[in-house]
Protein backbone atom coordinates (compact mmCIF):
# COMPACT_ATOMS: atom_id res chain seq x y z
CA UNK A 1 0.00 0.00 0.00
CA UNK A 2 1.72 3.49 -1.11
CA UNK A 3 2.16 5.95 1.43
CA UNK A 4 -0.84 8.28 2.34
CA UNK A 5 -0.20 11.49 1.64
CA UNK A 6 -2.71 14.98 3.13
CA UNK A 7 -3.18 17.51 2.01
CA UNK A 8 -2.90 20.82 4.74
CA UNK A 9 -6.60 20.79 4.83
CA UNK A 10 -7.14 17.68 5.82
CA UNK A 11 -8.46 15.99 2.78
CA UNK A 12 -6.71 13.00 1.51
CA UNK A 13 -4.85 12.89 -2.33
CA UNK A 14 -7.68 10.08 -2.33
CA UNK A 15 -10.44 13.12 -2.47
CA UNK A 16 -8.71 14.59 -6.35
CA UNK A 17 -11.77 14.75 -8.36
CA UNK A 18 -11.30 11.75 -10.35
CA UNK A 19 -12.65 9.12 -8.16
CA UNK A 20 -15.10 11.69 -5.97
CA UNK A 21 -14.15 10.30 -3.02
CA UNK A 22 -13.52 12.84 -0.12
CA UNK A 23 -11.35 11.63 2.59
CA UNK A 24 -10.24 13.03 5.87
CA UNK A 25 -7.92 11.57 8.14
CA UNK A 26 -9.39 10.82 11.81
CA UNK A 27 -7.15 10.42 14.53
CA UNK A 28 -9.30 7.44 16.26
CA UNK A 29 -8.79 3.63 15.65
CA UNK A 30 -10.74 2.01 18.15
CA UNK A 31 -14.04 0.70 15.90
CA UNK A 32 -16.16 0.40 19.18
CA UNK A 33 -15.37 4.13 19.92
CA UNK A 34 -16.72 5.13 16.28
CA UNK A 35 -19.41 3.57 16.32
CA UNK A 36 -20.23 4.33 19.67
CA UNK A 37 -20.85 7.90 18.15
CA UNK A 38 -22.20 6.55 15.05
CA UNK A 39 -24.80 4.25 16.73
CA UNK A 40 -27.31 7.25 17.55
CA UNK A 41 -27.72 8.11 13.96
CA UNK A 42 -30.29 6.05 12.12
CA UNK A 43 -29.76 2.18 10.67
CA UNK A 44 -25.89 2.25 11.80
CA UNK A 45 -23.86 -0.79 10.81
CA UNK A 46 -20.30 -2.02 12.48
CA UNK A 47 -17.98 -3.97 10.48
CA UNK A 48 -15.52 -5.08 12.12
CA UNK A 49 -11.79 -6.56 11.77
CA UNK A 50 -10.53 -5.80 14.77
CA UNK A 51 -8.06 -8.50 15.16
CA UNK A 52 -6.04 -7.36 12.84
CA UNK A 53 -5.66 -10.29 10.84
CA UNK A 54 -3.87 -8.76 7.74
CA UNK A 55 -5.29 -11.71 5.28
CA UNK A 56 -9.10 -11.67 6.71
CA UNK A 57 -9.55 -8.95 8.70
CA UNK A 58 -7.07 -5.84 8.44
CA UNK A 59 -10.03 -3.36 7.97
CA UNK A 60 -13.08 -1.75 9.76
CA UNK A 61 -16.13 -0.34 8.66
CA UNK A 62 -18.13 1.68 10.17
CA UNK A 63 -21.71 3.98 9.01
CA UNK A 64 -24.69 5.23 9.56
CA UNK A 65 -27.51 6.99 7.74
CA UNK A 66 -28.09 5.73 4.97
CA UNK A 67 -29.52 7.82 1.66
CA UNK A 68 -31.32 4.97 0.34
CA UNK A 69 -32.34 1.66 2.11
CA UNK A 70 -33.61 -1.89 0.01
CA UNK A 71 -35.94 -4.88 1.62
CA UNK A 72 -37.15 -8.19 0.34
CA UNK A 73 -40.00 -9.39 2.36
CA UNK A 74 -42.83 -11.34 1.80
CA UNK A 75 -42.04 -11.80 -2.12
CA UNK A 76 -41.79 -7.98 -2.36
CA UNK A 77 -39.00 -5.44 -2.96
CA UNK A 78 -38.87 -1.93 -1.56
CA UNK A 79 -36.64 1.48 -1.88
CA UNK A 80 -37.36 3.42 1.22
CA UNK A 81 -40.81 1.31 1.94
CA UNK A 82 -41.95 2.14 -1.42
CA UNK A 83 -42.65 -1.30 -4.09
CA UNK A 84 -40.17 -1.69 -7.11
CA UNK A 85 -39.86 -3.68 -9.97
CA UNK A 86 -37.60 -7.25 -10.10
CA UNK A 87 -36.26 -9.66 -7.51
CA UNK A 88 -34.42 -8.84 -4.72
CA UNK A 89 -30.66 -8.12 -5.89
CA UNK A 90 -31.89 -6.75 -9.31
CA UNK A 91 -33.43 -3.76 -7.15
CA UNK A 92 -30.73 -3.85 -5.12
CA UNK A 93 -28.49 -3.98 -8.15
CA UNK A 94 -30.21 -1.17 -9.54
CA UNK A 95 -29.92 1.48 -6.98
CA UNK A 96 -25.97 0.13 -6.57
CA UNK A 97 -25.73 0.49 -10.33
CA UNK A 98 -27.01 4.41 -10.00
CA UNK A 99 -24.68 5.59 -7.48
CA UNK A 100 -21.87 3.86 -9.05
CA UNK A 101 -22.85 5.35 -12.23
CA UNK A 102 -22.83 9.00 -11.00
CA UNK A 103 -19.19 8.57 -9.56
CA UNK A 104 -18.11 7.16 -12.73
CA UNK A 105 -15.87 4.16 -13.32
CA UNK A 106 -12.40 5.32 -13.17
CA UNK A 107 -9.49 6.89 -10.71
CA UNK A 108 -10.06 5.05 -7.66
CA UNK A 109 -7.68 5.87 -5.11
CA UNK A 110 -5.46 2.88 -4.10
CA UNK A 111 -4.20 4.26 -1.06
CA UNK A 112 -7.21 3.55 0.97
CA UNK A 113 -9.23 0.64 2.30
CA UNK A 114 -10.99 -1.59 -0.50
CA UNK A 115 -14.84 -0.52 0.61
CA UNK A 116 -15.15 3.50 0.18
CA UNK A 117 -19.14 3.87 0.42
CA UNK A 118 -21.52 1.89 -1.12
CA UNK A 119 -24.41 -0.96 0.13
CA UNK A 120 -24.32 -2.78 3.35
CA UNK A 121 -26.61 -4.94 4.58
CA UNK A 122 -27.59 -9.08 5.41
CA UNK A 123 -29.06 -11.14 2.84
CA UNK A 124 -31.46 -14.30 4.67
CA UNK A 125 -31.14 -17.87 3.84
CA UNK A 126 -34.80 -17.97 2.73
CA UNK A 127 -33.73 -15.37 0.09
CA UNK A 128 -31.90 -18.84 -1.79
CA UNK A 129 -36.17 -19.40 -2.42
CA UNK A 130 -35.33 -16.50 -5.31
CA UNK A 131 -32.52 -18.13 -6.91
CA UNK A 132 -33.46 -21.38 -6.85
CA UNK A 133 -36.72 -23.83 -6.90
CA UNK A 134 -37.03 -24.63 -3.63
CA UNK A 135 -40.42 -25.30 -0.82
CA UNK A 136 -41.69 -21.79 0.44
CA UNK A 137 -40.52 -20.54 3.00
CA UNK A 138 -42.40 -21.87 6.39
CA UNK A 139 -44.21 -19.47 8.36
CA UNK A 140 -43.00 -19.23 11.62
CA UNK A 141 -39.28 -17.61 12.45
CA UNK A 142 -37.94 -14.10 13.65
CA UNK A 143 -39.91 -11.00 12.19
CA UNK A 144 -37.13 -10.52 9.83
CA UNK A 145 -37.08 -9.42 6.01
CA UNK A 146 -35.08 -11.83 4.03
CA UNK A 147 -33.00 -8.90 2.93
CA UNK A 148 -32.47 -5.86 3.87
CA UNK A 149 -29.30 -3.16 2.66
CA UNK A 150 -28.56 0.28 3.00
CA UNK A 151 -26.48 2.49 0.88
CA UNK A 152 -24.19 4.69 2.52
CA UNK A 153 -22.56 7.90 1.07
CA UNK A 154 -20.13 8.24 3.83
CA UNK A 155 -18.14 5.82 5.94
CA UNK A 156 -15.38 5.41 8.43
CA UNK A 157 -12.61 2.77 7.19
CA UNK A 158 -9.83 2.32 9.87
CA UNK A 159 -6.78 -0.04 8.85
CA UNK A 160 -5.80 -1.83 11.99
CA UNK A 161 -2.38 -3.06 10.40
CA UNK A 162 -1.23 0.88 9.22
CA UNK A 163 -3.51 1.90 12.61
CA UNK A 164 -4.54 4.95 9.85
CA UNK A 165 -8.21 6.14 9.85
CA UNK A 166 -10.16 8.06 7.30
CA UNK A 167 -13.61 9.38 7.12
CA UNK A 168 -14.45 8.69 3.59
CA UNK A 169 -17.84 10.63 1.82
CA UNK A 170 -18.84 10.38 -1.58
CA UNK A 171 -21.82 13.32 -1.48
CA UNK A 172 -24.51 11.12 -3.03
CA UNK A 173 -27.19 10.94 -4.06
CA UNK A 174 -26.20 14.23 -5.29
CA UNK A 175 -26.64 13.69 -9.61
CA UNK A 176 -24.96 17.00 -10.07
CA UNK A 177 -21.24 16.41 -9.80
CA UNK A 178 -20.21 19.98 -8.31
CA UNK A 179 -22.81 20.29 -5.76
CA UNK A 180 -21.82 16.45 -4.80
CA UNK A 181 -18.43 17.50 -4.26
CA UNK A 182 -19.33 20.07 -1.72
CA UNK A 183 -21.44 17.70 -0.15
CA UNK A 184 -19.41 15.45 0.11
CA UNK A 185 -16.67 17.72 2.10
CA UNK A 186 -19.33 19.22 4.28
CA UNK A 187 -20.56 15.24 5.06
CA UNK A 188 -17.11 14.21 6.11
CA UNK A 189 -15.92 17.28 8.12
CA UNK A 190 -19.27 16.75 9.79
CA UNK A 191 -18.76 13.25 10.71
CA UNK A 192 -14.82 14.19 11.57
CA UNK A 193 -16.31 16.70 13.96
CA UNK A 194 -18.20 14.09 15.72
CA UNK A 195 -16.18 11.62 16.02
CA UNK A 196 -13.35 14.33 17.54
CA UNK A 197 -15.49 16.25 19.84
CA UNK A 198 -14.58 15.70 23.52
CA UNK A 199 -16.56 12.81 24.85
CA UNK A 200 -18.05 11.20 28.02
CA UNK A 201 -16.89 7.73 29.37
CA UNK A 202 -20.54 6.46 28.07
CA UNK A 203 -19.05 6.84 24.53
CA UNK A 204 -15.80 4.98 25.03
CA UNK A 205 -15.55 1.74 23.19
CA UNK A 206 -14.89 -0.37 26.20
CA UNK A 207 -16.33 -0.67 29.28
CA UNK A 208 -20.04 -1.90 28.74
CA UNK A 209 -22.80 0.14 30.74
CA UNK A 210 -24.69 -3.40 31.42
CA UNK A 211 -22.06 -4.59 33.35
CA UNK A 212 -21.43 -8.49 33.63
CA UNK A 213 -25.74 -9.46 34.71
CA UNK A 214 -27.44 -10.73 32.33
CA UNK A 215 -29.11 -9.26 29.45
CA UNK A 216 -31.86 -11.39 28.93
CA UNK A 217 -35.18 -11.25 31.59
CA UNK A 218 -36.67 -14.86 33.48
CA UNK A 219 -36.30 -17.71 31.98
CA UNK A 220 -33.25 -16.84 29.96
CA UNK A 221 -32.23 -19.27 26.73
CA UNK A 222 -35.03 -21.34 26.01
CA UNK A 223 -34.08 -24.20 22.99
CA UNK A 224 -36.53 -24.58 20.13
CA UNK A 225 -36.66 -28.13 20.46
CA UNK A 226 -35.68 -30.92 22.46
CA UNK A 227 -32.18 -33.13 22.73
CA UNK A 228 -33.99 -36.03 21.48
CA UNK A 229 -35.76 -34.11 18.49
CA UNK A 230 -32.42 -32.56 17.09
CA UNK A 231 -31.08 -35.96 17.20
CA UNK A 232 -33.96 -37.26 15.44
CA UNK A 233 -33.36 -34.80 13.05
CA UNK A 234 -29.85 -35.92 12.19
CA UNK A 235 -30.60 -39.75 12.54
CA UNK A 236 -33.32 -38.77 9.40
CA UNK A 237 -30.28 -36.72 7.63
CA UNK A 238 -27.74 -40.09 7.43
CA UNK A 239 -31.28 -42.11 6.45
CA UNK A 240 -31.28 -39.64 3.43
CA UNK A 241 -27.28 -40.38 2.96
CA UNK A 242 -27.73 -44.02 3.43
CA UNK A 243 -30.44 -43.82 0.66
CA UNK A 244 -28.63 -41.83 -1.89
CA UNK A 245 -30.32 -38.45 -1.75
CA UNK A 246 -27.50 -36.61 -0.75
CA UNK A 247 -23.96 -36.42 0.47
CA UNK A 248 -24.27 -33.62 3.56
CA UNK A 249 -26.71 -31.72 5.04
CA UNK A 250 -26.89 -28.99 7.91
CA UNK A 251 -29.27 -28.80 10.44
CA UNK A 252 -29.07 -26.44 12.67
CA UNK A 253 -31.46 -25.77 16.38
CA UNK A 254 -32.40 -22.20 17.67
CA UNK A 255 -32.27 -20.89 21.18
CA UNK A 256 -35.01 -18.41 22.35
CA UNK A 257 -34.87 -15.54 24.64
CA UNK A 258 -36.54 -12.20 25.67
CA UNK A 259 -34.23 -9.08 25.99
CA UNK A 260 -33.95 -6.73 29.43
CA UNK A 261 -35.64 -3.45 28.86
CA UNK A 262 -33.14 -0.78 27.12
CA UNK A 263 -30.37 -3.65 25.98
CA UNK A 264 -28.89 -2.26 22.51
CA UNK A 265 -27.31 -4.56 19.62
CA UNK A 266 -24.00 -2.32 21.01
CA UNK A 267 -24.64 -3.96 23.97
CA UNK A 268 -25.09 -7.33 22.65
CA UNK A 269 -22.04 -6.86 20.64
CA UNK A 270 -19.67 -6.01 23.17
CA UNK A 271 -20.61 -8.86 25.02
CA UNK A 272 -20.04 -11.12 22.35
CA UNK A 273 -16.89 -9.55 21.50
CA UNK A 274 -15.13 -10.16 24.52
CA UNK A 275 -15.79 -13.79 24.61
CA UNK A 276 -15.70 -14.86 21.08
CA UNK A 277 -14.24 -11.85 18.63
CA UNK A 278 -13.86 -13.26 14.79
CA UNK A 279 -12.56 -11.64 12.09
CA UNK A 280 -16.34 -11.39 9.98
CA UNK A 281 -17.62 -9.70 13.40
CA UNK A 282 -20.78 -7.35 12.52
CA UNK A 283 -23.26 -4.60 14.32
CA UNK A 284 -26.39 -4.14 12.06
CA UNK A 285 -28.85 -2.28 13.10
CA UNK A 286 -31.86 -1.97 10.47
CA UNK A 287 -34.03 0.30 12.13
CA UNK A 288 -37.59 -0.41 13.22
CA UNK A 289 -39.83 -2.67 11.09
CA UNK A 290 -43.62 -2.89 10.68
CA UNK A 291 -45.00 -2.92 13.82
CA UNK A 292 -42.32 0.22 15.01
CA UNK A 293 -39.86 -2.59 17.04
CA UNK A 294 -36.46 -2.29 16.43
CA UNK A 295 -34.11 -4.88 14.24
CA UNK A 296 -30.76 -5.95 14.29
CA UNK A 297 -27.88 -8.43 13.38
CA UNK A 298 -24.71 -8.73 16.10
CA UNK A 299 -22.97 -10.98 14.76
CA UNK A 300 -19.16 -12.49 15.35
CA UNK A 301 -18.90 -14.90 12.44
CA UNK A 302 -15.23 -16.46 11.58
CA UNK A 303 -16.16 -17.42 7.85
CA UNK A 304 -16.03 -15.69 4.81
CA UNK A 305 -18.20 -16.66 2.50
CA UNK A 306 -17.41 -14.51 -0.70
CA UNK A 307 -14.75 -11.97 -1.62
CA UNK A 308 -14.82 -10.52 -4.82
CA UNK A 309 -12.29 -7.57 -5.69
CA UNK A 310 -12.37 -4.97 -8.34
CA UNK A 311 -10.32 -6.79 -10.62
CA UNK A 312 -12.45 -9.81 -10.37
CA UNK A 313 -10.62 -12.01 -8.43
CA UNK A 314 -13.03 -14.16 -6.04
CA UNK A 315 -12.00 -16.10 -2.74
CA UNK A 316 -13.99 -17.89 -0.62
CA UNK A 317 -13.00 -19.57 2.81
CA UNK A 318 -15.93 -22.65 3.64
CA UNK A 319 -15.56 -23.90 7.51
CA UNK A 320 -16.11 -27.65 7.83
CA UNK A 321 -15.02 -29.45 11.50
CA UNK A 322 -14.99 -27.97 14.80
CA UNK A 323 -12.91 -28.68 18.13
CA UNK A 324 -13.57 -26.97 21.40
CA UNK A 325 -10.78 -24.97 22.65
CA UNK A 326 -8.89 -26.16 25.87
CA UNK A 327 -6.95 -24.14 28.59
CA UNK A 328 -4.64 -26.95 28.76
CA UNK A 329 -1.88 -25.97 26.02
CA UNK A 330 -1.48 -29.84 26.08
CA UNK A 331 -5.02 -30.92 26.10
CA UNK A 332 -5.46 -27.88 23.29
CA UNK A 333 -3.22 -28.97 20.62
CA UNK A 334 -4.11 -32.49 21.01
CA UNK A 335 -7.92 -31.38 19.78
CA UNK A 336 -6.12 -29.22 17.42
CA UNK A 337 -4.30 -32.56 15.99
CA UNK A 338 -7.25 -34.50 16.19
CA UNK A 339 -9.32 -32.33 14.27
CA UNK A 340 -6.55 -31.87 11.34
CA UNK A 341 -6.19 -35.92 11.23
CA UNK A 342 -10.14 -36.45 11.47
CA UNK A 343 -11.38 -38.54 8.31
CA UNK A 344 -15.17 -37.36 9.11
CA UNK A 345 -14.28 -33.77 9.52
CA UNK A 346 -11.79 -33.76 6.68
CA UNK A 347 -14.69 -35.73 4.21
CA UNK A 348 -17.57 -32.94 5.04
CA UNK A 349 -14.47 -29.95 4.30
CA UNK A 350 -13.83 -31.85 0.71
CA UNK A 351 -17.31 -32.00 0.01
CA UNK A 352 -18.45 -28.41 0.43
CA UNK A 353 -14.80 -27.34 -1.62
CA UNK A 354 -16.38 -29.54 -4.19
CA UNK A 355 -19.95 -27.71 -3.52
CA UNK A 356 -18.51 -24.24 -3.91
CA UNK A 357 -15.46 -25.04 -6.87
CA UNK A 358 -18.68 -26.49 -8.62
CA UNK A 359 -20.89 -22.95 -7.82
CA UNK A 360 -18.16 -20.36 -9.01
CA UNK A 361 -17.28 -22.86 -12.20
CA UNK A 362 -21.06 -21.18 -13.12
CA UNK A 363 -19.32 -17.44 -13.16
CA UNK A 364 -15.51 -17.97 -13.47
CA UNK A 365 -13.25 -18.32 -16.07
CA UNK A 366 -12.59 -21.56 -17.44
CA UNK A 367 -9.72 -22.92 -15.23
CA UNK A 368 -9.45 -20.54 -12.64
CA UNK A 369 -10.66 -22.22 -10.33
CA UNK A 370 -8.31 -22.92 -7.62
CA UNK A 371 -7.82 -24.61 -3.95
CA UNK A 372 -4.50 -23.19 -2.65
CA UNK A 373 -5.75 -24.74 1.12
CA UNK A 374 -7.27 -27.87 2.11
CA UNK A 375 -8.31 -28.32 5.51
CA UNK A 376 -6.17 -25.73 6.95
CA UNK A 377 -6.12 -25.38 10.66
CA UNK A 378 -7.52 -22.03 11.74
CA UNK A 379 -8.34 -21.63 16.13
CA UNK A 380 -10.26 -18.74 17.59
CA UNK A 381 -10.80 -18.20 21.33
CA UNK A 382 -13.39 -21.06 21.45
CA UNK A 383 -12.98 -23.42 18.85
CA UNK A 384 -10.91 -24.64 16.31
CA UNK A 385 -12.14 -25.03 12.53
CA UNK A 386 -10.84 -26.85 9.53
CA UNK A 387 -10.86 -23.99 7.19
CA UNK A 388 -10.21 -24.48 3.55
CA UNK A 389 -9.64 -21.83 0.66
CA UNK A 390 -11.32 -21.90 -3.09
CA UNK A 391 -9.93 -18.94 -5.43
CA UNK A 392 -11.41 -18.03 -9.22
CA UNK A 393 -11.53 -14.66 -11.62
CA UNK A 394 -14.59 -13.77 -12.53
CA UNK A 395 -16.01 -14.09 -16.43
CA UNK A 396 -15.22 -10.45 -18.32
CA UNK A 397 -18.86 -8.55 -17.43
CA UNK A 398 -20.15 -10.25 -14.71
CA UNK A 399 -20.04 -8.46 -11.27
CA UNK A 400 -21.17 -9.30 -7.19
CA UNK A 401 -24.67 -9.68 -8.26
CA UNK A 402 -23.77 -12.84 -10.61
CA UNK A 403 -21.51 -13.96 -8.07
CA UNK A 404 -24.20 -14.05 -5.41
CA UNK A 405 -26.92 -15.53 -7.89
CA UNK A 406 -24.35 -18.18 -8.67
CA UNK A 407 -23.96 -19.39 -4.83
CA UNK A 408 -25.74 -18.56 -2.47
CA UNK A 409 -26.21 -19.23 0.09
CA UNK A 410 -22.88 -21.04 0.99
CA UNK A 411 -22.59 -24.27 1.09
CA UNK A 412 -21.07 -24.78 4.44
CA UNK A 413 -24.28 -24.37 5.70
CA UNK A 414 -26.82 -26.19 3.12
CA UNK A 415 -25.44 -29.66 2.11
CA UNK A 416 -24.15 -31.24 -0.93
CA UNK A 417 -25.37 -31.44 -3.46
CA UNK A 418 -27.25 -28.48 -2.35
CA UNK A 419 -30.41 -28.07 -3.66
CA UNK A 420 -31.33 -31.67 -2.41
CA UNK A 421 -29.90 -30.55 0.94
CA UNK A 422 -32.05 -27.40 1.26
CA UNK A 423 -35.30 -29.31 0.84
CA UNK A 424 -34.20 -31.87 3.76
CA UNK A 425 -33.23 -28.37 5.99
CA UNK A 426 -36.85 -27.08 5.18
CA UNK A 427 -38.83 -30.36 6.17
CA UNK A 428 -36.66 -31.06 9.16
CA UNK A 429 -35.96 -27.54 10.60
CA UNK A 430 -39.66 -26.31 12.17
CA UNK A 431 -39.05 -22.58 11.57
CA UNK A 432 -37.13 -20.28 8.97
CA UNK A 433 -33.86 -19.62 9.31
CA UNK A 434 -33.87 -15.81 8.88
CA UNK A 435 -30.46 -14.06 8.74
CA UNK A 436 -29.04 -17.26 10.41
CA UNK A 437 -26.70 -18.96 7.39
CA UNK A 438 -27.41 -15.90 5.36
CA UNK A 439 -24.68 -13.59 4.80
CA UNK A 440 -23.81 -10.01 5.92
CA UNK A 441 -22.11 -8.35 2.98
CA UNK A 442 -20.76 -4.89 1.28
CA UNK A 443 -20.60 -4.22 -2.03
CA UNK A 444 -18.81 -1.01 -2.78
CA UNK A 445 -18.88 1.33 -5.56
CA UNK A 446 -15.79 -0.04 -7.35
CA UNK A 447 -17.77 -3.39 -7.97
CA UNK A 448 -15.37 -5.05 -4.80
CA UNK A 449 -17.17 -7.22 -2.59
CA UNK A 450 -16.96 -8.82 0.97
CA UNK A 451 -19.46 -11.02 2.72
CA UNK A 452 -19.52 -13.33 5.44
CA UNK A 453 -21.46 -16.71 6.54
CA UNK A 454 -23.86 -15.55 9.43
CA UNK A 455 -22.92 -18.13 11.96
CA UNK A 456 -22.29 -17.33 15.84
CA UNK A 457 -24.98 -14.56 15.67
CA UNK A 458 -27.91 -12.87 17.23
CA UNK A 459 -31.05 -12.36 15.42
CA UNK A 460 -33.25 -9.24 17.08
CA UNK A 461 -36.98 -8.23 16.60
CA UNK A 462 -38.33 -6.18 19.19
CA UNK A 463 -37.31 -7.88 22.91
CA UNK A 464 -36.84 -11.63 20.85
CA UNK A 465 -33.19 -12.36 20.19
CA UNK A 466 -32.39 -15.87 18.26
CA UNK A 467 -29.15 -17.70 18.59
CA UNK A 468 -28.32 -20.65 16.70
CA UNK A 469 -25.80 -23.68 15.76
CA UNK A 470 -25.70 -26.58 13.86
CA UNK A 471 -23.23 -28.64 11.70
CA UNK A 472 -22.62 -31.03 8.61
CA UNK A 473 -24.07 -34.05 8.82
CA UNK A 474 -22.48 -37.02 6.55
CA UNK A 475 -22.94 -41.24 6.41
CA UNK A 476 -20.82 -41.26 9.90
CA UNK A 477 -22.32 -38.80 11.70
CA UNK A 478 -23.68 -39.55 15.28
CA UNK A 479 -26.79 -37.80 16.40
CA UNK A 480 -25.55 -37.59 19.93
CA UNK A 481 -21.95 -36.08 18.88
CA UNK A 482 -23.72 -33.75 16.74
CA UNK A 483 -25.86 -32.45 19.07
CA UNK A 484 -22.79 -31.65 21.55
CA UNK A 485 -20.96 -30.26 18.72
CA UNK A 486 -24.06 -27.90 18.29
CA UNK A 487 -23.80 -26.72 22.06
CA UNK A 488 -19.81 -26.37 21.96
CA UNK A 489 -20.66 -23.66 18.96
CA UNK A 490 -23.68 -21.81 20.42
CA UNK A 491 -22.43 -21.65 23.73
CA UNK A 492 -20.06 -18.55 23.58
CA UNK A 493 -23.50 -16.91 22.22
CA UNK A 494 -25.89 -18.17 24.83
CA UNK A 495 -23.32 -17.56 28.04
CA UNK A 496 -22.23 -13.81 27.07
CA UNK A 497 -26.08 -12.85 27.21
CA UNK A 498 -27.00 -15.19 30.21
CA UNK A 499 -23.44 -15.42 32.10
CA UNK A 500 -25.54 -17.98 35.27
CA UNK A 501 -27.45 -20.30 32.99
CA UNK A 502 -28.05 -23.76 33.08
CA UNK A 503 -26.57 -26.14 31.22
CA UNK A 504 -28.41 -27.43 28.44
CA UNK A 505 -31.02 -24.77 28.02
CA UNK A 506 -34.65 -26.11 28.75
CA UNK A 507 -36.68 -26.58 26.29
CA UNK A 508 -39.71 -24.08 25.92
CA UNK A 509 -43.03 -23.53 23.68
CA UNK A 510 -41.68 -20.96 21.00
CA UNK A 511 -44.99 -20.15 18.99
CA UNK A 512 -44.59 -16.31 20.20
CA UNK A 513 -41.70 -15.99 18.33
CA UNK A 514 -43.62 -16.31 14.95
CA UNK A 515 -43.73 -13.00 12.41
Amino acid sequence: MTAHASFPNGASQAGAPSSGIVALALPVTDPLAVYARLATLPRSFLLDGGAADPTRARYSYIGAAPYAWVEYEGGVATVDGQPADGDALAVLDGVLSAGRASLGEGGWPEDLPPFKGGAVGFLGYELGGQLETLPPPRAQGIALPDMAVGLYDRVVAIDHVGCRAWVLSSGLPEPDAGLRRARAEAGAREWLDLLTAPADASLSGAAPPTGDGPLLAAPGWRAGWSRAEHEAAVARTVDYIAAGDIYQANITQRFLGALMPGVTPLDLYRRLRGRAAAPFSAVLDLGAGAGGAGRAVVSVSPERFLALDAAGGVETRPIKGTRPRDPDPARDAALAAELLASPKDRAENLMIVDLMRNDLSRVAVVGSVAVPTLCGLESYRTVHHLVSVVTARLKPGLGAIDLLRATFPGGSITGAPKIRAMEIIHELEPARRGPYCGSVLWLGWDGAMDSSIIIRTLAVAGDIVVAQAGGGIVADSDPAAEYEESLVKARALLTALDPAMGWPPAVADVESEAA
